[in-house]
């Protein structure tokens, strides 16, 4: 491996070594998720609570599986308006159904989360579902309040802490007339 190079966390499950009426498991490794923040550039960093997802693995026949879990802990990230980190709560559950692609349909099927390894054992990929349901629990713009004024786009100063004297653009003076225009 050469300097600098990332390696995401891999966590494969092998589904012969669950019984059929299922196993739970509980995942509290934080280089799970922080691997992958690395990976796909993410401006995060552990919250409070550390994250723990505690999962229900259920096989379906030889080649699928029925995941239950919750996953629960905090994250910081950076407020999409003023760049300021705060914590956001993660507390989510999920069902989800995973089954290995027909021979044939692989590069068809949406990307799955099993595989079969060398040995024909087919194996789920824990590391990279559990890092697709921090990702839907995350917001799509984290605000780290409903009234974040953010920065100032001449200065860079956080508005929300102190005023900018940046002079104020008017606009367009030829939409002027559409700034007292009331909608009924």
């Amino acid at each position: 491996m050469s300097k600098g190079e990332i390696t995401m966390s891999e966590l494969w499950v092998a589904l012969s070594d669950i019984p059929a009426d299922g196993r739970e498991f509980s995942f509290a490794d934080q280089s799970i998720w922080q691997d992958r923040w690395k990976e796909f550039g993410m401006n995060a960093a552990p919250g409070e609570k550390n994250l723990e997802a505690n999962v229900t693995i259920l096989p379906q026949g030889d080649e699928a599986a029925l995941v239950r879990g919750t996953l629960k802990g905090s994250v910081k990230v950076p407020c999409d308006r003023c760049a300021t980190p705060y914590e956001i709560e993660i507390d989510t559950s999920f069902d989800l159904y995973e089954e290995l692609p027909a021979e044939g349909e692989e590069e068809e099927a949406e990307e799955t989360r099993l595989r079969k390894n060398d040995n024909g054992v087919v194996e789920l990929d824990m590391a990279a579902l559990l890092w697709e349901e921090l990702a839907l629990a995350l917001p799509i713009k984290p605000l780290c309040s409903d009234g974040c004024k953010g920065i100032c786009p001449g200065c860079g100063r956080d508005l929300n802490t102190e005023e900018c004297a940046c002079p104020q653009d008017e606009g367009d003076p030829r939409l002027a007339v559409f700034r007292d225009l009331k909608i009924k």
